[in-house]
C-alpha cells in the first residue's frame, strides 16, 4: 500500500473510532491530551484530502475544536466534533440543492454522465434525505454531548449513527434498484 493511501486509511479509521477513543480515555486521560488526537485527525485530513476540497474543512473544524479543548482542558469541544461534521455535511449537501447539480447527482454522473430526467429528480430527493439525516444526526449528537453521559454520547456517535447511516445507504440502494426497474419497464 502506498504511503498516501495508508494516510487516508488511517485518517478514516481515526474518524470512525474517534467517539470510542474519547469514551475509553474519558476520566483516564486529560482532555488536553485527547485534543492531540483531534489535531492528529486534522493534520491527516489536511494532508490527505488534496483531491476533494469539500472535505478539507473537516480538518479545519477539528483544529477549531481542539483549540478550546487544549486551552481550557475541556472535554465538551472534543465531543462536538461529530456535531460539526454533521453540520458541515448538511451545509455542503444543502448548498448543492440551491446550486445544482446536487451532490448525489454529481456522484451519479461519475458512473453515468447522461442521467435521464427521472434520475436527476431522484438524486435531488436522495440529497434532501441526506440533508434530513445530517440535521437529525447533528441534533442528536449535540444533545448527547450536552446532556448525556460520555458512554451514551459514544454509543450514539460511534455506533448508532454509523448503523443508521449504513441502513440509509442500503435502503437507498434498494429504492434505487426499484426506481430503475419502474422507469425501464
Amino acid at each position: 500500500m502506498k504511503k498516501p493511501e495508508l494516510s487516508k486509511l488511517l485518517s478514516v479509521l481515526l474518524i470512525l473510532l474517534y467517539p470510542l477513543l474519547i469514551w475509553s480515555a474519558h476520566g483516564e486521560v486529560e482532555p488536553r491530551l485527547l485534543a492531540m488526537l483531534l489535531i492528529a485527525i486534522a493534520a491527516l485530513r489536511l494532508l490527505t484530502v488534496r483531491v476533494s476540497r469539500n472535505l478539507r474543512w473537516t480538518g479545519v473544524l477539528a483544529l477549531l475544536l481542539a483549540a478550546p479543548a487544549l486551552y481550557w482542558n475541556a472535554l465538551l469541544p472534543l465531543k462536538l466534533y461529530p456535531v460539526a461534521i454533521s453540520a458541515g455535511m448538511l451545509a455542503v449537501f444543502g448548498y448543492s440543492l440551491f446550486h445544482p447539480p446536487s451532490i448525489i447527482e454529481r456522484m451519479a454522473r461519475l458512473t453515468d454522465p447522461d442521467l435521464p430526467p427521472f434520475a436527476v429528480a431522484y438524486t435531488r430527493r436522495v440529497t434532501q434525505v441526506w440533508c434530513l439525516f445530517f440535521a437529525l444526526n447533528g441534533g442528536i449528537a449535540f444533545a448527547t454531548a450536552m446532556w448525556c453521559s460520555p458512554a451514551v454520547w459514544s454509543m450514539y456517535t460511534g455506533v448508532i449513527s454509523y448503523a443508521v447511516m449504513g441502513l440509509l445507504f442500503g435502503g437507498e440502494y434498494l429504492v434505487r434498484l426499484y426506481v430503475r426497474r419502474q422507469h425501464h419497464a
